[in-house]
């Protein structure tokens, strides 16, 4: 499962940053555009608030799932759904509990 986190991440970093990049480029850091062509339709408006609770989804579960499982740095991967989106964030904290979770079952061990 780890190369398939990986690759995730990857394609997750680079699909949506090979559409917005351009986009910056093109427009600047224009804010009001942006969120005028994410909202400017039904569907686009639905597919961003879509996200947004999905994002809201994912960083209480890598807060909770983290710290149970005992997991450091856990602001990483909520960093990468701040930076990149959900496409970076998920994959990115489910590979780094994929390292942690052996480490917990070797402690449990007799």
């Amino acid at each position: 499962m780890k190369l398939i986190y990986l690759l995730l991440c990857v394609l997750g970093t680079a699909l949506p940053l090979s559409q917005f990049l351009p986009w910056v480029y093109q427009h600047g850091i224009n804010i009001p555009l942006l969120l005028g062509q994410a909202f400017g339709t039904s569907i686009s408006a639905f597919a961003w608030l879509d996200i947004v609770i999905s994002a809201i989804v994912v960083v209480m579960f890598i807060i909770w799932e983290g710290k149970r499982i005992g997991m450091k740095k856990r602001w990483i991967p909520i960093a990468g759904l701040f930076t990149v989106g959900v496409s970076l964030g998920l994959p990115l904290f489910l590979l780094l509990r994929e390292y942690r979770l052996p480490l917990l079952e070797q402690k449990h061990e007799p």
